[in-house]
């Protein structure tokens, strides 16, 4: 049995990979305010952060509580299927929202923990 020695080259692409800078921006552009704001404040910037995700899930909730009321009052007495869409749909958005808070206070735990730590 006879071993031929090949010759290996370092794993290359030919082209380009200029294109894939575009999608990935936005991601970019989404994560540097985190990234700063853990950097510059450290743990008191998780407790801010964890404020705001706490904050947008007890909006959202008000936004479902509000179009829900809306839909009663304008549209008056549904159909028991309507009715039922509407709840599940309500049921739904403050589920959401309830994970929302739930992991903004565990933010702001952390974020407490840390300074107590620090």
């Amino acid at each position: 049995m006879v071993i031929v020695a090949r010759e290996t080259t370092a794993m290359r692409t030919q082209g380009s990979e200029s294109f894939i800078v575009l999608p990935l921006l936005p991601i970019f552009l989404i994560g540097v305010f985190p990234m700063l704001l853990l950097s510059l404040l450290g743990p008191a910037g998780l407790i801010i952060l964890g404020i705001l995700v706490a904050s947008a899930g007890l909006t959202d909730i008000l936004d479902a509580s509000g179009t829900f009321s809306e839909q009663v009052i304008v549209h008056g007495y549904a159909r028991g299927s309507e009715r039922t869409g509407q709840r599940t749909a309500l049921r739904s958005e403050m589920r959401f929202a309830s994970v929302m808070i739930a992991a903004g206070a565990g933010l702001v735990v952390a974020g407490i923990g840390g300074l107590v730590l620090t």
